[in-house]
């Protein structure tokens, strides 16, 4: 097959899945347990082709005012008087029902966000078990009883707040629906969840399917652009609660806009996470976590590990072998199943990546592998950008402060371990961090010492729902799941009970 006969056979075979897909899903913000319709339209594209798969409704303030209204009806006419038992046995139908239909899923997250198909399989299949672990762990919830004395009976309610409004990125659509989604709802909430509007389709077909499961308006989904729509829910009165997923800049708005009401919010934001390569961390392990660390959803993650410490004494064979391994990567049609690294999701995204990396250039650090597009002719019409390495990258440049979002690494050295946690920590993030060494001793100590929510030893991951996850200093505020997330959807009530002397 010729190269221009391949290319016209990616889009034809992107243009029959994009078919065969929008067969199952009704395109439209989910409100009250049905489709509404909306005159503004906007497109959400396939990036392996650059072309539109279905034009999706963008909510105005009207429809968003609608979702939070019908939300607090379902909670005040029944979720309000919901026993966990009844949330758990909810939860864990519509968990089996994602898990029925997951290839369908599967194909929809790859659709509209180029994953390669295996990973955007374990990611749907992520969500799945997120809602599970949910289903499990309210069941378990229990109040406190505090002995004051005879003559006080006190107590404590968890509550939950009511209707919450959630917003969730492009990278990780679905994953990141059911982070937000079951712990609101087993906590006792009804929500009001913005996909992006790059990659809706896996979400509002997760939340179709809970249909004749979960009550008409528990679950409310709007589409449309984070500056409008999105806007309109954050700053919403009725909204009593915010958790946002996304970038550092529009979080700080979100948390302005809920400052006005005095509203809680749970922000999980950016990350330049690094990954420190100890003299004695076993190679084949630590370039696999740095590579996996990168170039997973092609660099689209925001604990990415991004930036590689390497001790100076194996620093130079750290980096033959990364290249070794960059290079092992398939770019492809994310279809195929022997494709490894798919296309970056937004062409605006593409063009922030292939900037960042033609500034690395310019500030002196050296290319080591990638940095551009693939030579292959069939994959021209999508987003790719070849694995990418940089060294000879100190702290001070941009590539090694500012989150890039795509499939490029940095890779430092230094001396001693002080050195080490001082580079790891100088970075206005702390979402990640990763330890690579074969001492349980340095792992323990690093792991206290580096500034970040969430530590990953001799590998990238995983990520479980039984463990929080969430950053440290401009990375964001509260967490995201464990059991930790249920109380982020809940306030407590303290209950004294005065008592009559028994004995009068």
């Amino acid at each position: 097959m010729s190269e221009s006969e391949e290319r016209r056979a990616i889009r034809q075979r992107h243009r029959a899945a994009h078919t065969e897909a929008l067969l199952t899903v009704e395109i439209g913000p989910w409100v009250d347990g049905e489709t509404r319709e909306r005159d503004e339209r906007v497109a959400t594209r396939d990036p392996v082709i650059d072309e539109a798969i279905v034009d999706v409704p963008a909510c105005d303030a009207e429809t968003v005012d609608h979702a939070v209204a019908a939300a607090w009806q379902a909670y005040e006419r029944e979720w309000s008087e919901s026993t966990p038992s009844e949330r758990s046995r909810r939860l864990s139908e519509w968990a089996g029902v994602l898990d029925d239909r997951l290839d369908e899923l599967t194909r929809l997250e790859s659709l509209d966000t180029g994953k390669p198909l295996a990973d955007a399989r374990s990611e749907v299949e992520g969500a799945i078990a997120t809602i599970r672990y949910y289903a499990s762990v309210v069941r378990a919830q229990t109040g406190e009883q505090i002995p004051v004395d005879r003559q006080l009976h006190l107590y404590t309610r968890s509550e939950p707040y009511g209707v919450v409004g959630q917003v969730t990125p492009w990278n990780f659509p679905s994953w990141a629906a059911a982070w937000k989604l079951a712990p609101a709802l087993a906590a006792g909430n009804c929500a009001v969840l913005k996909p992006s509007v790059h990659a809706p389709l896996s979400t509002l077909r997760m939340v179709q399917l809970s249909k004749g499961i979960l009550p008409d308006g528990v679950v409310n989904v709007v589409t449309g652009r984070g500056s409008t729509t999105g806007s309109h829910l954050v700053e919403h009165g009725d909204v009593r609660k915010v958790s946002f997923t996304g970038s550092e800049g529009v979080g700080a708005e979100v948390m302005r806009a809920a400052a006005g009401r005095i509203a809680p919010v749970t922000l999980e934001l950016g990350g330049k996470s690094p990954l420190v390569v100890f003299p004695d961390a076993d190679l084949e392990t630590a370039v696999d976590a740095a590579a996996d660390g990168v170039y997973y959803s092609s660099g689209e993650i925001c604990d990415a590990l991004s930036r590689v410490l390497v001790h100076e004494e194996i620093h130079d064979e750290f980096v033959g072998r990364f290249v070794e391994r960059s290079q092992d990567y398939v770019l492809g049609d994310p279809l195929e199943e022997s494709t490894t690294m798919g296309p970056l999701t937004t062409a605006e995204q593409f063009e922030t990546v292939v900037e960042y990396i033609e500034t690395g250039k310019t500030e002196g650090a050296s290319l080591a592998v990638g940095g551009g597009q693939p030579d292959d002719p069939a994959l021209g019409d999508g987003h790719y950008v070849e694995p990418t390495a940089f060294t000879d990258v100190d702290n001070g440049m941009q590539i090694a402060r500012e989150e890039i979002f795509g499939p490029v690494q940095t890779v430092q050295s230094f001396e001693t371990y002080e050195e080490a946690i001082e580079l790891a920590n100088d970075t206005e993030y702390g979402l990640a961090a990763g330890i690579a060494t074969e001492s349980t001793d340095r792992v323990h100590a690093a792991a206290a010492d580096v500034d970040a929510g969430v530590v990953y030893v001799n590998g990238y991951g995983p990520i479980r729902p039984e463990g929080p996850y969430g950053g440290f200093k401009r990375s964001g505020i509260g967490r995201d799941l464990g059991e930790e997330a249920i109380e982020h959807y809940r306030q407590t009530k303290t209950v004294y009970v005065n008592l009559d002397d028994p004995s009068r």
